[in-house]
């Protein structure tokens, strides 16, 4: 049999989104069930009746719990027989309220089939039906009233209950989608920061090698015929190659100069692109000394935000020396490791400056501070 499409559900998307999808689905599902079988109860007229109707509902709640796993299959079988029982005892002893974990417990089976689904819902409307009517082998009296009470609305209740299963399960799998959709849009704007680092390796080399290329070439000519000119063309090559060194590894380190600004609207666009909310707070002015540096810890946060949170708002605030991070969908509390954040934060303690992480309550928190700017002490 193949497995249902809620039990694929959580291949779809990353653990984060599968636990928000199935906190979603036990409050819209599990509270209005268990209500609904407490008011059933309250209309029992006898300890008996109140028995099969809680097992019922056990079994009915169950399943549900079960379903907003993507785990209910070994749950749901069994307690469709269990809940096929009661409604027949509740149907025999006169109770029209026990049908009701049973087609609880139908509904959920129903939608998620591969195939057949039409034909397994008329079936199991029929299954309902014709236990229901067992009641006029018992009771003989009122045979059509009977029938509507235990048959008929029992019937049409179950196809209600099917149709906003069905209902409701294309709701969730549209999220599910949607989440799908919105880690992709970051896995997108991570590969795009990577074209653009691509780019500007590109820009450093390309030029250089090719020169190197030529005049290298040049000097190898001039060996026989000019040898000051071939040692003053190699001069210039490895001072050439020197200085291609030295870029890249400002590159690699994140230390050419940026622009504080265009780095916060590159930011934005990133986040908006990936479906992440942002929120923009200006204290008051950066000051110029701190702008690269800052540029710097924004661009790498902004990078590991995208990689490795699921992350569904993000508040940057901005003060004259300092620059504050905070994005919620952090997996764990305590203290994080620095990771790619630790380069960073010797730089800025080499200027006087200091990078702290912290994770709470599922929230992220990177801050830089340069504090003895803030109060006009400090200087580069």
């Amino acid at each position: 049999m193949e497995v249902p499409t809620i039990a694929r559900r959580s291949s779809w998307t990353g653990g984060a989104v599968q636990q928000r999808l199935r906190r979603l689905n036990l409050i819209t599902t599990v509270p209005p069930l268990a209500i609904v079988g407490v008011l059933l109860l309250l209309t029992a007229r006898t300890w008996w009746h109140v028995v099969i109707q809680v097992i019922g509902l056990v079994a009915a709640l169950a399943t549900a719990e079960r379903w907003t796993a993507g785990d209910y299959l070994r749950v749901a079988r069994p307690s469709f027989a269990v809940t096929a029982v009661v409604w027949l005892a509740g149907s025999l002893t006169d109770d029209p309220a026990t049908f009701f974990g049973l087609s609880a417990v139908g509904s959920f089976l129903v939608p998620p089939l591969p195939r057949r689904r039409l034909a397994a819902l008329a079936g199991f409307t029929a299954l309902v039906a014709v236990l229901g009517a067992a009641n006029v082998l018992v009771h003989d009296d009122r045979v059509g009233p009977r029938l509507i009470q235990y048959a008929a609305v029992p019937a049409v209740a179950v196809l209600l209950a099917t149709g906003f299963m069905f209902a409701s399960q294309r709701f969730f799998d549209l999220i599910a989608e949607l989440e799908q959709s919105r880690e992709r849009e970051a896995e997108l704007a991570v590969t795009r920061e990577r074209v653009r680092f691509a780019g500007d390796l590109h820009d450093i080399q390309g030029h250089t090698l090719h020169v190197v290329k030529l005049k290298t070439a040049l000097a190898e000519k001039l060996l026989d015929s000019d040898l000051d000119r071939a040692r003053a063309e190699l001069a210039e090559v490895r001072s050439l190659v020197g200085d291609t060194i030295v870029q890249t590894k400002e590159l690699a380190h994140a230390q050419r100069r940026l622009n504080l600004s265009a780095e916060l609207e590159n930011a934005k666009n990133l986040f908006e692109a990936a479906g992440i909310h942002v929120h923009v707070e200006r204290e008051s002015e950066v000051d110029a000394r701190a702008g690269e540096l800052l540029g710097q810890v924004l661009r790498e946060t902004t990078t590991n935000i995208l990689r490795h949170a699921e992350a569904r708002q993000v508040r940057i605030t901005l003060s004259r020396s300092g620059i504050e991070i905070v994005n919620d969908g952090a997996a764990e509390d305590g203290e994080p490791e620095l990771s790619g954040l630790s380069a960073l934060r010797h730089r800025l303690a080499e200027h006087g400056g200091e990078l702290r992480v912290s994770r709470t309550d599922g929230r992220f928190r990177t801050a830089a501070a340069f504090p003895a700017w803030r109060t006009g002490k400090g200087g580069r």
